[in-house]
């Protein structure tokens, strides 16, 4: 009788432990790189998870960086290891990723090659339209349309 009710704890703890395994992975996977829509004087434009801004370059061409050098010292790429995931109010079918020359992924909203600004604080698109390593840089709506 010990037996049959020692193995009945033993599963159960073990069907607990599994859950809990599960529970961690699934967050985890969800937990990656994301596209986010936030209010700024702009309008709705995306932000990374980490609420910063995000910007498209308007020397970029055909989905492709480039922005290399001091220009992504400045205006560090959005890299990635996996696709983000688009959290309310972003359309998931316009979020991609392109590589780099360096083979890193970059993330891509409605075709355009993402970047943050240096500078930038948390939670705030300073730079809107401002020319720099001889282009424009622009904040991106939820359409993935430059904000001019």
């Amino acid at each position: 009788m010990k037996t049959k009710a020692l193995a009945a704890i033993l599963g159960a703890l073990l069907l607990a432990l599994a859950g809990t395994a599960i529970a961690h992975t699934a967050g985890a996977a969800s937990a990656g790189p994301a596209l986010t829509l936030h209010k700024t004087p702009f309008g709705k434009v995306i932000f990374n998870g980490s609420d910063r801004a995000l910007y498209l370059f308007g020397r970029d061409k055909g989905g492709k960086s480039s922005c290399y050098g001091s220009c992504a010292k400045a205006w560090p790429p959005y890299i990635v290891k996996s696709k983000p995931s688009a959290r309310s109010g972003v359309n998931s079918g316009l979020v991609g990723t392109t590589r780099r020359k360096d083979g890193k992924l970059q993330v891509t909203y409605g075709g355009h090659p993402l970047y943050f600004y240096s500078a930038d604080p948390k939670g705030k698109a300073k730079c809107q339209k401002v020319v720099n390593s001889g282009g424009i840089w622009l904040v991106v709506n939820a359409a993935g349309k430059a904000v001019r």
